[in-house]
């Protein structure tokens, strides 16, 4: 039987990845985690800085983070990200991200009508779609916009190393809403840059709202060749 080679086992790795939204309960082992994590450290950076500084919250620092984040949430509080959403998404951006939203629906069985299910499925980010670990990753704001460039590949190789592992994951920008309580509750200072959250554990395989696979664009719609 002839071996995969190295880059089909990350296309596989790629394929096999997707955004989890439901979790069962009991923790992973912390000998994978720890495997996952020294891996990803292997990230590159600009000029090898290694910007990220991950916080992860289990058990009861989990739940109170969580709770703290949902009551903002809840009370509909206006965040106030270290860096700005999008104020709005236009062309194939706004068709992108209209498709994965009813893909989301479809599955749930929520009706586009139905704002008030729509917002308690908007509100499940906040619980971390009842995921047991929760991290956090953040960057120094001195490094401006490299620094989260760096995050942001860190934050796909650990969700690869993870996978690997057989651990889903989501990365959420939601969870970066309000950066003042995750500061409060990991005890950063104030130019700690709170850059995405990541939500992990043993995938809930049964799940509806796992069951639907988000499309991509074909590479000759993204990559241009010049000879």
């Amino acid at each position: 039987m002839t071996s995969a080679s190295p880059a089909e086992v990350l296309q596989g790795l790629l394929s096999q990845r997707y955004s989890c939204r439901a979790f069962r309960p009991e923790p992973v082992d912390r000998v994978i985690l720890d495997r996952a994590f020294a891996a990803a450290q292997r990230t590159p950076s600009w000029c090898n800085t290694q910007p990220w500084l991950v916080h992860v919250a289990s058990g009861e620092s989990r739940e109170a983070i969580a709770g703290r984040l949902l009551t903002e949430a809840t009370a509909a509080r206006p965040g106030n990200p270290d860096f700005p959403f999008p104020p709005g998404y236009e062309g194939v951006y706004r068709d992108r991200r209209r498709a994965c939203g009813v893909q989301l629906y479809q599955a749930v069985g929520i009706g586009r009508a139905d704002r008030e299910r729509a917002q308690a499925q908007a509100l499940e980010n906040f619980r971390g779609f009842g995921a047991p670990h929760m991290a956090f990753v953040t960057t120094d704001a001195a490094l401006g916009v490299y620094g989260m460039l760096d995050c942001g590949l860190y934050l796909m190789t650990l969700m690869l190393c993870l996978q690997a592992e057989g651990v889903g994951s989501i990365a959420q920008a939601a969870l970066a809403s309000y950066p003042d309580i995750v500061r409060d509750h990991f005890g950063l200072p104030a130019h700690r840059r709170v850059v995405c959250g990541l939500s992990f554990g043993h995938p809930e395989e049964t799940a509806p709202v796992n069951g639907y696979r988000t499309a991509r664009a074909a590479p000759s719609e993204v990559v241009n060749w010049e000879t």
